[in-house]
């Protein structure tokens, strides 16, 4: 969340993001209850300043009537300082709910808009290939090499789930593999994070665990919810520590599946494997000092570059509109990859990366000690290396042969043990 004091003394330019972000928040709602909890403050201060002048008086006063008098004006403090707290606690309850409601602000520099068609191409890498036959989508390659089973999926889990088998299996496991290289050269700690987090991890991130737009699964009878991403695991896991300054940045890439309801998503590209409930993805997290912050959030957006390079996929960056950023982002870049197969040839997102400031680590107490020995908040930043099932789409439509057999990118193929994927046949290496 935003610093109270940030939002009361820049109050137009807190309004106007919001606005840009087309959220609903009160910030003015924020800068009045700040106001009254401080009045509050110093009622309850005044208060117990006389209730303890008071007790002084009692100790002192030696005729009897007197001091039964100072001893039920005492009790009359008690109770008036009871319920100042009572007060005092509900004001510092409305105010946190209400400074949760507002967005990070926005980097000066990002394009102002509603949607993703509003974000600013900044970038391209590699051509979108053109085919001389029939090209197939993602989702009828995966049948006719027997990898993706989407019927089996649904049958056994519901929509939108899906099973890997024979060479598909190999591919999933190969790009973890190839990723975390690529991040362990770059100093990122390698993890597998739990697939559960508790719901309290889960709103510090900026995640909402309740409602019906929400797209996270939460469990029944429990405070906890399934991740949609490592980002939450990798956030929570220094939530309320203080970090040696000279330890940071800190990089950590954790490895976790993935569930999410897609709630809302009605109405955009959902085939195949683009919006599924389940799936496999390495991400990338950073706890910094804020002056580091910027250069770090270039150099994850050069990882994911570096990495969908390597795997020879076509694909453009672009830098995200102010209404399409999510709350906790500062800055947000997006890879997208040529998907021949999205209809008929579009970009459609592999990866994002975004500087989130300070804005998780408030909400997640993550702090470090500086020059002076005062606390102060660190930044926090997140970055896909790799999901699964959208690089999955990528390479199988990117790399389909006439016939119907899809070549396995050079720097890939070692981690997956074949340089091609055949439609299945009598010369498969799979029955």
């Amino acid at each position: 969340m935003l610093d109270y004091r940030f939002i009361v003394e820049n109050l137009p330019e807190v309004k106007k993001n919001i606005a840009q972000r087309y959220m609903q928040a009160d910030a003015g709602a924020v800068a009045a209850l700040f106001k009254q909890r401080a009045e509050r403050a110093a009622e309850l201060q005044k208060l117990c300043a006389e209730r303890n002048a008071n007790a002084g008086a009692v100790k002192q006063e030696q005729d009897g009537s007197a001091r039964s008098r100072l001893i039920e004006t005492g009790k009359r403090l008690k109770e008036r300082i009871a319920q100042a707290e009572k007060e005092l606690a509900l004001t510092e309850t409305a105010l946190d709910a209400e400074a949760r409601k507002i967005p990070n602000m926005a980097h000066p520099d990002a394009p102002v808009g509603k949607e993703d068609k509003d974000n600013l191409e900044v970038k391209r890498v590699g051509e979108p290939r053109r085919f001389d036959f029939p090209a197939l989508d993602h989702a009828a390659l995966g049948q006719l090499l027997d990898i993706i089973d989407f019927d089996a999926g649904t049958k056994v889990a519901g929509t939108k789930f899906y099973y890997l088998k024979n060479e598909g299996v190999f591919l999933e496991l190969g790009l973890i593999r190839y990723a975390l290289d690529i991040l362990a050269k770059q100093g990122f700690t390698p993890f597998i994070t739990p697939d559960i987090a508790k719901e309290a991890i889960l709103e510090g991130i900026g995640f909402n665990p309740r409602g019906p737009e929400s797209n996270v699964y939460t469990l029944s009878g429990e405070d906890a919810c399934l991740v949609g991403t490592a980002e939450i695991t990798l956030g929570g896991y220094y939530a309320d520590a203080i970090l040696p300054k000279d330890r940071l940045p800190i990089r950590m890439a954790g490895l976790s599946h993935c569930f999410r309801r897609e709630a809302g998503a009605a109405g955009q590209f959902s085939k195949g494997l683009y919006r599924v409930h389940q799936f496999t993805k390495v991400e990338m997290f950073v706890c910094c000092l804020p002056e580091q912050s910027g250069a770090l959030h270039e150099e994850l957006r050069n990882i994911e570059e570096e990495i969908f390079a390597g795997l020879e996929i076509p694909f453009r960056v672009v830098d995200t509109c102010t209404g399409d950023l999510g709350a906790p982002a500062y800055r947000k870049w997006d890879l997208e990859a040529w998907m021949p197969g999205r209809n008929g040839g579009e970009w459609g997102e592999i990866t994002s990366t975004s500087n989130c400031t300070d804005y998780q680590s408030r909400r997640l107490n993550i702090r470090y000690k500086d020059d002076n020995g005062k606390n102060r908040f660190v930044h926090l930043l997140n970055g896909t290396a790799v999901a699964i099932s959208r690089a999955v789409i990528a390479l199988l439509e990117n790399f389909q042969e006439a016939g119907g057999a899809v070549r396995i990118p050079k720097a890939l193929a070692p981690y997956c043990g074949f340089e091609r994927i055949f439609p299945k046949g009598p010369a498969s290496r799979f029955p």
